[in-house]
């Protein structure tokens, strides 16, 4: 009997490798549940219609101690006698589907899959619809790989980690500098990632990495022991805010715990961030996952257990359900049994994961016969998707400086030199975290669909160690009618574990730069690819460089996006996610001071716009376009009056005088509507990026503004639009003391919008309390 139990199985894998070998989606076969297997389909956690968490805990109790214990990691183990497969967790879908995790392969009837812009570059847009829907694409892609058997249903993305400091070699990865702004590109990108069906889920996604992570190799200091220390406020104000957003308005399926320590203790073994927080507070309906090895790190380089045992039982019993790497698998048993850790805390952990695993439908039996079952090869790299990858690049591209209206170019008959080590290339567009794209569209291809050009690289790559080539660039400039510069960074100069040196281009690439200006025939225009800002001071002060444009990486059909931007077809209108510092700016910020406000008594200038008060090279939410807006306020309140949720309330924020506590506060109400009329002045169709910054009252608070709200909208020329940008008083008016309260300062609020100004008083309550 117990061959026959184990030949069911194998046979039903066999059958998923015929079908694999035949490219047939249709006859994929189940994870669990196969209605073919008359020893399993009459199990209790199979049947679709009992209770979610009925099959749960039907499940876990059928499981041996050793086989939940092999369940606590990415690669978990197949349980033949219950006709479940082995399952790999780790997949990626940052920018499109990825092939950085075990989880996903490319190959047969999946060559490759749409790559979208790198996040920064997205991020760019300031478009909320666009996050989403570039989510809804790359999850159809992620189902119809995992459909052909090519890849799991559980991505570790997107990663929302505030863009701290210039030179965080992953800041590439996130959607910037503003809180509010990764917060929104957290939830609208999970949403489309995992759907609207609420309890089913299309893929599970992941908000990564919690919390207060933005360093991975910087002066000695590396990620695996670095402790960041971080105050209540910061914590509260900066570093938590995309995490909070990303669970409670984009209802994510899972987050990880980050390698590093914060105030000492490892964030993957804080109780107080994953059980209290992340579970307690902002109620995670999902799982936590380690970031990989992170559990045996804690332990082996952060020594912060005497055991190995210790440290399973000290990251479970936090709230850990899941460890990416092999840590659990091989001491939780022991852990156990040696009285660390109850069974009970395991069958808690794997309640988490099993039901995400049964809201995705891995437990359902045929994948054909479910939701987004039929999808297959023919629904990766459509016209569709392409179209929207090169959709986002045209709209995360930013025109930093056109003096003189350099662009964009438009005479007939041009030929354009284009020059620099970046200019035909393809993998660099695309960033890292990605896949292998359906195809790409190098800057000088897009470039030679419109002129003439002449092409010469200057450097051999962006390293840029010599200046052998520059007299070959130099020469062709000048023969030329105009000159395109393709410069800037790759993965060699920023990557996951390299942060940056400086903020320099790298090698002679400034050089070549200044040579070739001096030498065109024609205008100059600059295009900086990068993740991090670029100290460009240099080209922006040089009369003979009349156009900048940053593109990020702007993924498979970048080159095709920065020539319609250089040549009008499309009218730039990204923004700057992040702020460009000086270069000098670094010497008074070590990467390991996580503060984000200023103290003028140290020299320590603060960090982001909200904080830093200094010189820029370009400024966050800078971005030109070649037509013109004004803006009117048409309808905003003068005065919000506070209403308090009891006496008690009323009593304990009187002491305080000048703020109400926002808990103390009925919030739900609150919203303010404000409409704001823009219209188009140039002579060309544009889009324009309105964003709405506050301060608070002067004083005890700080006068510093921030961005509270963002909306874009596409303006035919000499028309106008109505926008509304409706505002939650408690989440965007308030502000973080520093034990980490959030409160609603009473006075005069000043919002900013473009070069409008409107003060808006708000006032306690005293009329309208709730018994």
């Amino acid at each position: 009997m117990a061959d026959k139990i184990n030949a069911l199985p194998c046979l039903s894998f066999l059958l998923f490798l015929l079908c694999l070998s035949n490219h047939t989606v249709e006859c994929r076969a189940p994870f669990a549940c196969d209605a073919k297997n008359g020893l399993t389909r009459s199990l209790k956690f199979c049947r679709v219609n009992m209770p979610l968490h009925v099959r749960v805990r039907d499940l876990i109790g059928r499981l041996t101690l050793q086989e939940k214990i092999r369940l606590l990691v990415n690669n978990a183990a197949a349980v033949p006698r219950l006709g479940i497969q082995g399952y790999e967790w780790w997949s990626e879908a940052l920018h499109g589907v990825s092939n950085v995790g075990p989880g996903t392969k490319f190959g047969g009837a999946f060559p490759g899959a749409t790559s979208f812009p790198q996040v920064i570059t997205t991020a760019a847009s300031f478009n909320k619809s666009l996050w989403e829907e570039i989510g809804r694409v790359v999850s159809d892609e992620a189902r119809a790989m995992f459909n052909g058997g090519m890849a799991g249903l559980t991505y570790w993305s997107p990663n929302v980690n505030v863009f701290r400091d210039p030179r965080w070699g992953r800041g590439q990865e996130t959607p910037g500098e503003d809180p509010v702004v990764a917060g929104k590109y957290a939830a609208s990108y999970v949403r489309g990632l995992q759907g609207n069906s609420g309890f089913r889920l299309k893929v599970a996604a992941c908000c990564k990495h919690y919390t207060a992570y933005d360093l991975d190799n910087w002066n000695g200091v590396d990620r695996y022991h670095f402790n960041a220390r971080v105050s209540k406020q910061d914590l509260e104000d900066t570093y938590d805010v995309p995490f909070k957003s990303c669970v409670v308005e984009g209802k994510v399926a899972s987050v990880m715990c980050s390698y590093n320590q914060v105030n000492g203790k490892p964030t993957c073994a804080d109780p107080n961030l994953l059980k209290n927080t992340i579970r307690g507070e902002w109620r995670l309906n999902g799982y936590i996952v380690s970031d990989c090895d992170s559990v045996g790190v804690l332990y082996e380089n952060q020594h912060y257990t005497a055991t190995p045992e210790e440290a399973a039982a000290a990251t479970i019993k936090a709230g850990l359900d899941l460890d990416c790497g092999p840590f659990l698998a091989i001491h939780t048993e022991n852990a156990v049994k040696g009285g660390l850790l109850n069974e009970e805390d395991v069958n808690m952990a794997l309640a988490n994961t099993i039901t995400v695993q049964m809201r995705l439908g891995l437990f359902d039996g045929e994948p054909s016969a479910q939701p987004f079952g039929k999808l297959g090869p023919r629904d990766v790299c459509t016209p569709a998707h392409q179209q929207l990858a090169l959709h986002a690049a045209q709209q995360g591209i930013v025109l930093l400086q056109n003096s003189g209206r350099t662009l964009p170019l438009s005479r007939p008959n041009l030929t354009v030199a284009v020059i620099g080590p970046i200019a035909d290339v393809t993998v660099t567009m695309i960033g890292n975290y990605a896949g292998v794209a359906c195809g790409y569209t190098t800057p000088l291809q897009g470039i030679s669909r419109y002129a003439k050009t002449i092409h010469q690289s200057g450097c051999i790559d962006v390293a840029c160690n010599g200046n052998q080539q520059f007299g070959m660039a130099e020469a062709a400039a000048s023969q030329a009618d105009a000159t395109v510069l393709v410069m800037g960074l790759d993965q060699s100069i920023e990557a996951e574990f390299r942060d940056r040196k400086d903020l320099l281009l790298p090698g002679y690439q400034q050089e070549l730069i200044s040579r070739v200006a001096r030498a065109s025939r024609g205008p100059t225009i600059l295009v900086l690819m990068s993740g991090g800002p670029i100290d460009v001071s240099f080209a922006k002060n040089d009369p003979r460089i009349g156009a900048i444009l940053w593109a990020g990486y702007p993924g498979q059909a970048g080159g095709a996006a920065i020539a319609d931007v250089l040549f009008g077809t499309t009218n730039p209108g990204g923004k700057l996610p992040m702020t460009w510092y000086p270069q000098d700016y670094l010497a008074k910020v070590p990467m390991t001071n996580m503060g984000m406000r200023a103290d003028p008594s140290r020299g320590y200038p603060g960090r982001t716009y909200r904080f830093y008060k200094g010189p820029v090279v370009f400024p966050f939410g800078h971005g030109m376009s070649y037509t013109t807006f004004a803006h009117s306020l048409v309808q905003a309140p003068q005065e919000v009056a506070v209403p308090f949720t009891s006496l008690y309330a009323l009593q304990n924020t009187t002491a305080a005088r000048n703020s109400i506590r926002v808990s103390h506060a009925n919030c739900e109400p609150l919203v303010l509507g404000v409409h704001i009329d823009v219209k188009n002045t140039g002579d060309m169709d544009g889009t324009q990026t309105l964003l709405v910054f506050s301060s608070p009252p002067e004083g005890k608070w700080s006068a510093n503004k921030k961005l509270i709200g963002f909306e874009k909208v596409h303006i035919v020329a000499g028309s106008k639009k109505r926008v509304k940008i409706d505002i939650p008083v408690c989440k965007h008016l308030s502000v973080v003391d520093r034990f980490g309260i959030r409160r609603l300062p009473i006075g005069k609020h000043d919002l900013h919008i473009g070069d409008l100004k409107h003060s808006i008083s708000l006032q306690a309550n005293l009329e309208e309390i709730k018994s």
